[in-house]
Parts: structure tokens; C-alpha cells; sequence
């Protein structure tokens, strides 16, 4: 009852909530972003959802548009400027993703949405995190993602997903008001650099193993 119907429920009525109450902080986002960063003030990217259907998924953006003389982007060390670690050290970045939630594309709690080119390396049983909503937290970010490896991360997600509870939502939300107030590793990673390993890591153990 709860993961079927009562959940959307909440997420559209705290995402609502949310997005009335907060309005005047996004509105200041908006701004400095795009005084700061320049424009495009979103950073948007398709990523799997529920049932691995695309859908887009909505930030502010954290990095300039800084280009080499050949005309490439540089690094992205080099365009995270000192706002936009602010922006993700705080989490401020992901709040336009309230309106994914709003939408039904996301949930306040469940899997972090990751990128549509790592669906061919999960495992049958990493699968399941895509039965659910992807959500604006989740139980792998609260129990330390800068610390485990790709394998038990997901691990994580596979137990939210089997485990799932209005207990479980009150758990994981709670975690994450301490680790967001408390400024911790596990919510302030740089999400960019640690995804971009997950399809290389895979695609080198299936060369290695065959499997």
C-alpha cells in the first residue's frame, strides 16, 4: 500500500510544499548562477527512471563553459569554480529536482538517478533499482558512497528497494538532514568524477571475466 500509493502522495505534496516554501531561495539560485556561471542557469541530462524510461533530470548548473584554444571544454576541475562546490558541498544544486519529483519522474527517497550509459553493465539483481523511482536521496548516499566501491553502493540501492518501508523513507531522510547539516563527505562528493568510472570499471571486468 505504502510503495504503491501512499508514497507519490507524499513525494507530491512535500515536493509541492517544498517548492512553495523555497521559491524565494530558488529564485536567489537562479540569479547568482546566472551571474556567477552564466546561462544556461539549469543543468539538465536524461537519466533512467522508473522502469528505466528517460526522463530529464533538472540542476543548477555548478561549472562555467570555459573552453581551450582548440575550443573544448577544460576540465572539470578546473570549471568547478568556488560557487559551485558551495552549490554541491550544500546540496543547494540538486532543489530544481523537486520539480522532477513534482512531475512523478523522481522520489524524495530512493535510488540516486545515474547515467543512461551505465544500463548495460548492472547485474540482473542491480536491476531492481530501477523498479522504483529515482530519488533526490537515497540510502546508498547516506551510508557513506565516498567510501565503498561501485559493487556495494548498489548493493545498497538493492536493499532500499527489497526493503522499502515508510520506516525506511523516515530512516534514509532523516540520515541525510544530518549529513547535509553536518557537511559530510557523503553528501558533498563530487558526483560528476565518481560516475564516470562505473561503465569503464564494468566494461574491463566483463574483457577480464567474460561474464
Amino acid at each position: 500500500m505504502y510503495k504503491n500509493c501512499i508514497k507519490r502522495c507524499l513525494d507530491f505534496l512535500l515536493s509541492l510544499c517544498g517548492i512553495i516554501v523555497l521559491s524565494p531561495i530558488l529564485l536567489i539560485l537562479c540569479i547568482l548562477v546566472r551571474v556567477k556561471l552564466g546561462s544556461p542557469v539549469l543543468f539538465r541530462q536524461e537519466r533512467p527512471g522508473r522502469d528505466e524510461k528517460i526522463f530529464t533530470l533538472c540542476k543548477f548548473r555548478t561549472m562555467t563553459d570555459e573552453k581551450d584554444e582548440n575550443g573544448k571544454l577544460l576540465p572539470d576541475a578546473v570549471r568547478l569554480t568556488k560557487f559551485g562546490k558551495f552549490l554541491r558541498g550544500t546540496s543547494l544544486d540538486e532543489l530544481p529536482e523537486l520539480f522532477n519529483i513534482l512531475k512523478g519522474d523522481m522520489s524524495i527517497i530512493g535510488p540516486r538517478p545515474l547515467l543512461v550509459s551505465y544500463l548495460p553493465y548492472y547485474s540482473e539483481r542491480e536491476r531492481l533499482r530501477h523498479s522504483v523511482r529515482p530519488g533526490l536521496t537515497g540510502l546508498a548516499q547516506v551510508s557513506g558512497r565516498n567510501f565503498i566501491d561501485w559493487d556495494r553502493r548498489l548493493a545498497k540501492d538493492v536493499e532500499y528497494v527489497e526493503n522499502l518501508t515508510f520506516g525506511m523513507d523516515v530512516k534514509v531522510l532523516w540520515m541525510t538532514v544530518k549529513t547535509v547539516l553536518g557537511h559530510t563527505d557523503e553528501v558533498a562528493e563530487d558526483t560528476n568524477a565518481v560516475e564516470g568510472n562505473f561503465a569503464e570499471i564494468r566494461r574491463k571486468r566483463l574483457e577480464e571475466t567474460g561474464e
